[in-house]
């Protein structure tokens, strides 16, 4: 059963390919068919000339030279129909070019897939690195269910400038996501700084405040802003704290959070302050806000890569209503399901939506056990 079903998917996956990969097969089909229809009175063979260039495109050296071969035999075939055109000095010609464009294209045919190596290559190096910097959503750190997506907005990319971690530590579970202004490489090297700080601080310093102060100092002393051309390089950012269903925030210029419940959906209100990286222009100390979760609640955060994802008309997408609406049916609210349905909504909302990074968490404590 097993084979009958591996040969069956086999079957598909060669009827699924690209047109580019049957146009050599075209070209032949069309070469024979023609010769065939006017009887040989016609040189139509140097069609098949362009075939190996083809097969170059989708296939290695080995197919490629094959493909090379068969077509100067199928021409010196074709000219052996016609009496005395075989050893003629124009088929002499189009045999020798044929010879000469199959060597090129063998020669392709290894570029392309030395090139291919090096995107995979490439490719790996870019996942593992977005492994490193944006670790998976853990689906429950602590007393704390989580979930969360990640898309880069620079096409090719992995990583970009947005960001989230999430951690047990002995103060509770905390949490940060934030945006980096701009993009590039600049905006990940900034991203690595918050979130390698945040992951050693977040377990040393009791208070968010200093928290905060810990993640604009990696900046300053890690990012070189001005030797990167942005001297105003920052991060706006919200540094959380989750702990016996009550949340604690730090707003460094952020959207601010939402609580997505059974009977809809209410806005968190903060104390926002300058962003990271801007905070010594600010008052000297940070203040925190703390609200109480109610039961079934989940606490979502994001980046404006969803709020300024703009549709048709222009307008930006409405994170609040749509979650409102979305989740007022009296049940509990599961951090994944939240996460889903921001992540479909948005790109129906905005067919331009992938042009930006973004960046969602939803987290929910998890319902204690009665004594």
């Amino acid at each position: 059963m097993r084979s009958e079903t591996s040969s069956s998917d086999r079957r598909l996956s060669v009827w699924r390919r690209g047109w580019l990969w049957w146009l050599p097969f075209l070209g032949v089909g069309l070469a024979l068919i023609v010769d065939v229809a006017l009887g040989g009175r016609e040189p139509v063979s140097f069609v098949l000339t362009g075939v190996p260039p083809l097969v170059a495109a989708t296939r290695g050296p080995k197919g490629t030279a094959v493909s090379a071969v068969v077509c100067l035999g199928l021409q010196m075939l074709l000219a052996a129909r016609r009496p005395g055109h075989f050893d003629e000095e124009h088929h002499v010609a189009l045999y020798a070019a044929t010879l000469v464009i199959g060597v090129v294209s063998v020669l392709l045919a290894q570029q392309r897939e030395r090139a291919q190596r090096h995107l995979i290559r490439a490719n790996s190096v870019a996942e593992a690195m977005q492994r490193t910097l944006l670790r998976p959503v853990p689906p429950q750190v602590g007393d704390v269910r989580a979930a969360g997506y990640y898309t880069a907005g620079e096409g090719g990319t992995l990583v970009g400038g947005d960001l989230y971690s999430l951690c047990e530590t002995p103060f509770g579970v905390r949490a940060v996501i934030g945006d980096v202004r701009g993009k590039g490489l600049d905006a990940v090297q900034a991203v690595a700084a918050v979130l390698g700080s945040f992951r050693v601080s977040a377990h040393e310093w009791r208070n968010l405040p200093d928290l905060a102060d810990r993640l604009e100092l990696s900046i300053d002393r890690n990012v070189p802003r001005e030797a990167a051309g942005d001297p105003e390089l920052f991060v706006t950012a919200l540094v959380m704290e989750l702990t016996e269903g009550t949340v604690r925030i730090v707003d460094c210029g952020h959207p601010p959070p939402i609580a997505v419940g059974p009977h809809g959906a209410r806005p968190l209100d903060t104390i926002p302050e300058l962003p990271l990286g801007l905070r010594e222009l600010g008052p000297d100390a940070s203040r925190t806000t703390e609200h109480r979760l109610h039961p079934g609640e989940a606490l979502v955060v994001y980046t404006d890569g969803v709020s300024e994802a703009r549709s048709a008309e222009g307008t930006f997408y409405p994170v609040l209503e749509r979650l409102a609406a979305r989740f007022r049916d009296g049940c509990a609210v599961d951090p994944h399901e939240v996460v889903s349905f921001l992540e479909n909504d948005v790109k129906k909302w905005s067919p331009t939506s992938d042009g930006d990074d973004q960046a969602v968490l939803a987290m929910t404590f998890v319902p204690r056990e009665p004594a």
